[in-house]
């Protein structure tokens, strides 16, 4: 239902925008200094921009009224409802504030879609939608579940969790549903290298493209986590974000960066071939990297960092290794009952309400459809009997009566002259580093140990888990 009514959705936009063509996108901010190091303006964004592509973000909510994301965020859901991490409404969409950890998922979202408004930050994949999943790790599984049943085509969590250790089995089983349908699964290897180097879910998970960050030399981050599961890396170091009252924080560091601009290249590559499956793109995403960290394959940065413009056009065998999906391949050897009847387990609550709402607006929609096309009959029916012929007038009082039209005989010559006619908010300045020019050859970054006069975000503790 929900993919029809997408697709009516989709149809109509293109009518419009061929109509008349949306507005160029603009530049990023000085301080964005990763279009700089991809080279997003001169050979990604001239291939793809994400349009057509909803990517959920599974956080703590998401400002969609501040002027960076407005047209950008769809509705989402509210699965922390009732709990001391409620955001209060149901659609995933929170309030302003400035507080840079409840801010998290509104600087996730920026990252990827923002449109270039308001203090000019704008998104890798700026024509792509946001899908707010507000959710923890005690419902991650379920909010996995509600994205993928309302059309996301890439899921991008930018949290971890050391309390959960290994992937839990009801995890597991939403990445195996998530990966059935066809949608990519992404998210932060996590924020404690240097803090005991635990491992992560749901990084951990099989199936799951596990993200590292890196600066803007491609070293990798201090306190990025030290883990087998880490397939690539992407910029996460002194990566600027947007809050949720729409203003600027400088100099935070964090795998949360980092896999937020991976979700985007992921929209981008979606965007560009829609036909190409999950496990295609991530192995494109590993086959395309350019080494990164310590020499070759490494448990901070997996094959290297991602090099967008790569992704989307560089020549991958089909036969070059992907190892996220060769665990989850070997997962699902070993789980065989877990496979038959891990896509049906029931929809969640969240779920069967959406659904629920889609089959009211489809009623609303044939309902109105139904009154607009009587409408229009009547409308042209009153026009057709206002435009009907009127009768030919007889003749001439005293002169000869002719036979009407088509019964024979001669009518009279018509009279001189023919027939008679028929029918009667401020930005603030723009700082930060100048950005790496492309190529990766930027000015040297701050040493590794962290940012220099900045603040990396702080986790949260507790039943929310950390956000990378």
């Amino acid at each position: 239902m929900t993919r029809w009514l997408a697709a009516i959705g989709a149809t109509s936009a293109l009518v419009l925008t061929t109509a008349a063509p949306a507005a160029a996108t603009p530049g990023p901010r000085t301080d964005q200094w990763w279009f700089k190091a991809w080279a997003v303006q001169q050979k990604v964004w001239p291939v793809s921009k994400g349009a057509g592509v909803t990517v959920a973000v599974l956080d703590n909510g998401v400002n969609g009224q501040i002027p960076e994301l407005q047209g950008v965020v769809v509705p989402g859901a509210n699965l922390n409802k009732g709990t001391n991490l409620d955001i209060g409404g149901t659609d995933g969409q929170r309030g302003a504030t400035s507080d840079v950890t409840l801010s998290h998922g509104t600087a996730m979202a920026a990252l990827i879609a923002a449109n270039g408004s308001g203090t000019g930050y704008v998104g890798v994949a700026p024509e792509a939608k946001i899908m707010s999943v507000a959710s923890n790790l005690t419902n991650w599984d379920k909010a996995i579940r509600f994205a993928v049943d309302r059309g996301a085509k890439v899921i991008n969590i930018s949290q971890a969790s050391r309390g959960l250790g290994r992937c839990q089995e009801e995890l597991q089983e939403a990445v195996l549903y998530a990966l059935q349908k066809d949608v990519v699964v992404i998210a932060g290897a996590g924020n404690s290298g240097t803090g005991g180097n635990p491992s992560m879910a749901p990084a951990n998970c099989a199936g799951v493209l596990a993200v590292g960050a890196v600066d803007n030399q491609k070293r990798a981050w201090e306190d990025t986590e030290r883990q087998p599961y880490v397939a690539v890396a992407a910029p996460g170091f002194r990566v600027n974000a947007v809050l949720a009252n729409g203003q600027i924080t400088d100099n935070v560091s964090g795998t949360s960066q980092a896999t937020a601009l991976t979700s985007a290249v992921a929209a981008l590559m979606r965007s560009k071939n829609p036909q190409m499956p999950a496990r295609e793109v991530v192995q494109r995403l590993i086959n395309t990297t350019k080494d990164a960290g310590p020499p070759g394959k490494d448990q901070l940065t997996g094959s290297g960092v991602i090099i967008p413009a790569d992704a989307l056009s560089a020549q991958v065998p089909a036969n070059a290794p992907n190892p996220v999906f060769a665990k989850y391949d070997q997962w699902l050897k070993d789980h065989p009952k877990v496979k038959e009847t891990a896509t049906k387990v029931p929809k969640s609550e969240a779920t069967k309400k959406a659904d629920a709402a889609d089959q009211r607006l489809l009623v609303i929609i044939i309902v109105v459809g139904a009154i607009v096309v009587i409408g229009l009959v009547v409308f042209f029916v009153i026009v057709r009997r206002g435009k009907k012929k009127s009768p030919p007038p007889g003749p001439p009082q005293g002169g000869p009566s002719g036979p009407p039209p088509g019964w024979g005989g001669q009518a009279p010559p018509p009279q001189q002259g023919g027939f008679p006619p028929q029918g009667g908010q401020p930005v603030p300045p723009q700082g930060g580093p100048a950005g790496a020019p492309p190529g990766w050859g930027g000015p040297q970054g701050p040493p590794p140990g962290g940012p220099q006069g900045g603040r990396p975000y702080t986790p949260p503790q507790g039943p929310g888990g950390p956000q990378n």
